[in-house]
C-alpha cells in the first residue's frame, strides 16, 4: 500500500508545523486500565491529550493536513471561507493559516464540545492568529454557511449516525459556492474479509511503534465501538456522488485511512 499525496505548491512554506513547536504535549494514557468506564467522548479528559492522540493514532496526519492545504492553494480564491467540520483544539486550522497566510482566507471551526474549543481557542490566540480563524460551537448536521470555500471532515464522518451521513453531506454540497471544495478524511473498513484484518493488523503495529500497549488498543478499541462506524472508501464515494459532487479521488490513502477530495460543479 503507497501514500499517495498531493505535490508540493511553490506557494506553500515549508517551515516545521506549528504542532512542533508547541510546549511538550500531554500524553495519551487514557487507555491504561482494565476495564472501560465509558464509551469514548469528547470530554475533558480526552481534550487534555487529544492533540498526542492524533499524533500517535492517524497515520500521516500532518501529511493529509499539507495535501489539503496545496489543494486549498491551488484552487481557492481571495476571501474565500474555509469550515472545519469538528475542528477539535483547532491544530488543522493553525496549519492551514500559516501554509496560505498569502492567500486571504477566513477560517472557522465548528464543534460541538465546548472543552475542545476552549482549547482551540487559547492555542490560536497563543499563536496569534485570531484575526483570521474563528470558532463556534454548534452542530453540524445543521449549519448553514452558503457561499462556503471549502468544508473539511477530517475524520469527523465517521463518528455521524449512519443514517445522518447522506443529509449531511448534501447539506454541505448545498452551502459550497459553485467550483467548492469538500474533504473528506476517515479511517474505513474494506469489503474483502481477510484483507479488512490485515490492515486492522497494520495499524495495531502501527500503534504499537507509536507506544501503545496492546492493552491500550484493545481498551480502546472497545471504547469506540458502536460508537465510531467507518464505512468503505467506495461507499463514502458513492455518498459523496448521491449528495451532487461530479469530479471525487482519493488523493491519500495509507490501508485502511482515505482522504478523498470533492468539487460542486460551476
Amino acid at each position: 500500500m503507497v501514500t499517495l499525496r498531493a505535490p508540493d505548491h511553490h506557494g506553500l512554506s515549508i517551515q516545521e508545523p506549528l504542532s512542533k513547536t508547541m510546549e511538550k504535549k500531554k500524553q495519551d494514557r487514557l487507555y491504561q486500565v482494565d476495564t472501560v468506564p465509558e464509551d469514548f467522548d469528547f470530554s475533558e479528559r480526552v481534550v487534555e491529550v487529544f492533540d498526542d492522540m492524533l499524533d500517535r493514532s492517524i497515520p500521516h496526519y500532518h501529511e493529509v493536513i499539507k495535501g489539503i492545504a496545496t489543494l486549498m492553494d491551488i484552487h481557492l480564491e481571495a476571501g474565500d471561507r474555509v469550515c472545519d467540520l469538528g475542528c477539535a483544539t483547532g491544530t488543522p486550522l493553525l496549519e492551514f493559516s500559516r501554509l496560505l497566510q498569502h492567500k486571504d482566507l477566513q477560517f472557522l471551526g465548528i464543534d460541538n464540545s465546548l472543552p475542545m474549543l476552549e482549547k482551540a481557542r487559547l492555542k490560536t490566540e497563543l499563536f496569534s492568529h485570531t484575526e483570521n480563524i474563528s470558532y463556534r460551537q454548534a452542530d453540524i448536521t445543521s449549519l448553514e454557511l452558503p457561499g462556503t470555500g471549502a468544508f473539511i471532515l477530517n475524520y469527523t464522518l465517521q463518528f455521524i449516525r449512519p443514517l445522518v451521513r447522506p443529509l449531511l453531506l448534501k447539506r454541505l454540497f448545498d452551502n459550497l459556492r459553485p467550483g467548492g471544495l469538500l474533504f473528506l478524511s476517515e479511517k474505513t473498513v474494506e469489503e474483502q474479509k481477510m484483507l479488512n484484518r490485515s490492515f486492522i493488523e497494520v495499524y495495531h503495529r502501527f500503534k504499537r511503534e507509536k507506544g501503545y500497549s496492546d492493552l491500550e488498543i484493545a481498551k480502546k478499541r472497545e471504547a469506540l465501538e458502536n460508537i465510531l462506524i467507518p464505512f468503505s472508501a467506495e461507499e463514502n464515494q458513492k455518498l459523496l456522488t448521491d449528495a451532487g459532487f461530479d469530479g471525487l479521488s482519493v488523493f491519500f490513502q495509507w490501508f485502511n485511512f482515505c482522504s478523498i477530495v470533492a468539487v460542486k460543479p460551476r
